[in-house]
């Protein structure tokens, strides 16, 4: 590093392309593409991850058995493999109408479908174990007091068991929201310019190494301490006594 020149200044200077905008708008437009992707994903992980984590612990084996062979499939395949499942083989296996649809989508478009859907998924699998777990460490009479008051099964995950189980399991919760933004940066294989990419074009026309990649850390790190003040105010406002951090 002694003979390597620091220019933090690069970040100021116009782009060498052409574009009206600064390296460090680059970098700005990449981290817009990570919060916008990394939180639509997050979204479809609770909500397919949520139904999932219900389906592994219902008394119905086939039901169960969705679930699980769920999870075995988006946990056992690298997530790189996914991604490019997602935008090169999964367009080809629909029907030939809603291929051609989603190919003559702008290529940003593509990549921002395939990257949310890929994300989303995969992260839900991991949602899931967290649910499962959540509702797994629920005393079983619980279920059979809302069963007992005369709620059919649904309505006891509905209003007796998820609302106490998605509480417990915020901490857990926590590290896979900060995980789809690490895991965001892995779009980048299939042409999404996000965060990391950026940073990675920035080098390519710059040379300056250090300083794109000290400033995506730094991006990245903020991202970490703003999600974690946010679930731990979460954490805070939805804890109930007599349970893990439970006052």
């Amino acid at each position: 590093m002694g003979g390597y020149h620091w220019n933090w200044n690069i970040f100021f200077t116009p782009v060498s392309t052409g574009e009206p905008t600064t390296y460090f708008g680059w970098l700005v437009a990449g981290l817009i593409n990570t919060v916008v992707v990394s939180l639509s994903a997050w979204l479809i992980a609770l909500v397919i991850g949520g139904l999932m984590g219900m389906m592994r612990t219902v008394p119905n084996r086939f039901l169960a058995g969705i679930g699980t062979v769920y999870v075995a499939i988006f946990r056992n395949i690298p997530l790189i493999v996914q991604f490019f499942i997602w935008y090169i083989v999964i367009p080809e296996l629909l029907p030939p109408a809603l291929g051609t649809s989603f190919k003559q989508l702008p290529p940003s478009t593509q990549f921002f479908s395939s990257s949310i859907l890929c994300l989303g998924l995969f992260t839900a699998a991991r949602v899931c174990e967290q649910v499962r777990a959540g509702i797994g460490a629920l005393p079983p009479g619980q279920r059979a007091a809302g069963l007992a008051m005369g709620f059919t099964l649904p309505q006891t995950y509905r209003f007796v068991l998820m609302p106490v189980a998605c509480r417990i399991i915020v901490p857990p919760l926590t590290s896979e929201f900060l995980n789809v933004f690490k895991n965001s940066a892995v779009a980048s294989t299939i042409g999404l310019l996000e965060l990391s990419a950026q940073a990675r074009q920035l080098v390519d026309y710059t040379a300056q190494t250090y300083e794109s990649f000290i400033a995506v850390t730094l991006a990245y790190a903020l991202i970490n301490v703003i999600v974690m003040f946010f679930m731990r105010w979460v954490d805070q406002k939805t804890r109930l006594p007599g349970y893990i951090g439970g006052k």
